[in-house]
């Protein structure tokens, strides 16, 4: 009966936060809700005033349902699935497990500054190889394939995945956050929002390359062959980058062989995906006869 308790009174102390978030009665720093609206309305703007594929509509292929996707992984799917993570975190206190078992860097003492750049460089890392796991186990590519069917770009597409996806990344970051000691979690909503935001920029309309930091930051000329539909031969994936391009530069998988932004995206068998939000729920379960591209 504990874990039953723990869980229901998780569930229902996410859904009252999703809540207080909605009718602003949470702090704007930490408005998840509110945040990624204003964020979503921004790139929409910039994505209208500034389009990269001017035959693009304004409401493009699947607008609603990625926009729809949106708010179901970032909030009815976290409702839902947080009395489990609160099952697993009273589980691993029971074992003796705490936030600061397996912290190899102290952060305690640094500034601010340095403590949110430290967090925001290793979890970005950290979702980086979990993205190229997600490209290169064909157990993994086959729930990942309800993003990469995606077929025209834009902002919302950037929050369009299965939500087996969170369930393998959120203990993976938890992870790594875990690595780092004394850092303070109610600063994070720096690096979330700052997050949100590069992430829907790369999958936006709009033509950006940031110049020279190119080589530090992904972009949406860069993420745009990471959708693309023909990849160089012998390859899983490219561009794996999250926020930051450096690792695929480091780790060489970069590509970028031109930027008329009017490839073809998707992947070989992407006709096959369902086109409906509730048959891509239960997608991936079965035998996959898609390659992972």
């Amino acid at each position: 009966m504990e874990y039953v308790d723990v869980f229901i009174q998780s569930f229902l102390g996410t859904a009252e936060w999703t809540w207080k978030s909605i009718i602003f009665q949470v702090p704007w720093q930490r408005n998840y809700f509110w945040g990624l609206i204003a964020i979503s309305s921004l790139v929409w703007l910039l994505e209208i005033c500034f389009p990269w594929r001017k035959e693009q509509s304004i409401f493009r292929r699947d607008f609603w349902l990625d926009a729809f996707y949106m708010f179901f992984n970032f909030f009815i799917f976290a409702i839902i699935i947080s009395g489990v993570y609160k099952i697993l975190e009273l589980l691993f206190g029971k074992l003796g497990i705490t936030a600061k078992s397996f912290a190899i860097i102290d952060l305690s003492e640094w500034s601010l500054a340095a403590q949110l750049l430290v967090f925001f460089i290793l979890l970005d890392f950290v979702q980086w190889f979990t993205h190229v796991l997600l490209h290169k186990l064909p157990i993994l590519w086959r729930f990942h394939q309800v993003h990469h069917s995606v077929k025209e770009m834009g902002f919302a597409a950037h929050l369009r995945y299965h939500w087996m996806e969170n369930v393998l990344y959120k203990p993976l970051k938890t992870f790594g956050v875990m690595l780092l000691g004394g850092f303070e979690p109610e600063q994070a909503f720096i690096v979330h929002f700052a997050a949100i935001t590069i992430g829907h920029l790369n999958h936006a309309n709009i033509k950006l390359t940031y110049g020279p930091l190119k080589y530090i930051f992904n972009n949406p000329v860069m993420h745009l062959y990471h959708h693309s539909y023909t990849l160089p031969k012998g390859s899983y994936g490219v561009n794996f980058g999250i926020s930051l391009s450096l690792w695929d530069y480091l780790f060489g998988t970069y590509y970028i062989p031109e930027d008329s932004g009017t490839i073809k995206l998707g992947y070989p068998g992407d006709e096959r995906m369902p086109k409906g939000f509730w048959r891509q729920l239960i997608y991936g379960f079965g035998k996959s006869k898609t390659s992972n591209s």
